[in-house]
């Protein structure tokens, strides 16, 4: 009997080992990458005439090759935000092993 609660609790040792292995991939998967280059995103004429200001947030999928795959404004204006998510999508970054996602800022004064 005692055999079996030794080799249960090694099993599930070994599952509480793989499932901590397995989040520090997921982890470190998802650490910020480097920009290599990047877009200065517009002032939008309209907004300018309104002296709007603001902050956009941009989430980005990066390709594994650097390239931005997808630009989805997350919080802001919405006439900021269409400027914002053009510049994204010619900003370049590190490569890695795989895809990940970022929040970009981006502050418009006028």
């Amino acid at each position: 009997m005692a055999k079996n609660i030794c080799h249960s609790s090694s099993r599930a040792l070994c599952l509480q080992g793989a499932l901590l292995l397995g989040l520090g991939l997921t982890l470190s998967a998802q650490e910020e990458r480097r920009a290599l280059s990047k877009s200065a995103p517009e002032y939008p004429e309209l907004a300018r005439r309104m002296k709007l200001a603001g902050i956009v947030k941009v989430e980005v999928t990066i390709a594994p090759n650097g390239s931005v795959t997808k630009a989805i404004v997350v919080g802001g204006h919405p006439l900021l935000g269409e400027s914002a998510v053009a510049a994204c999508k010619h900003w370049k970054f590190s490569p890695s092993g795989v895809e990940s996602t970022q929040i970009l800022t981006f502050k418009f004064n006028p």
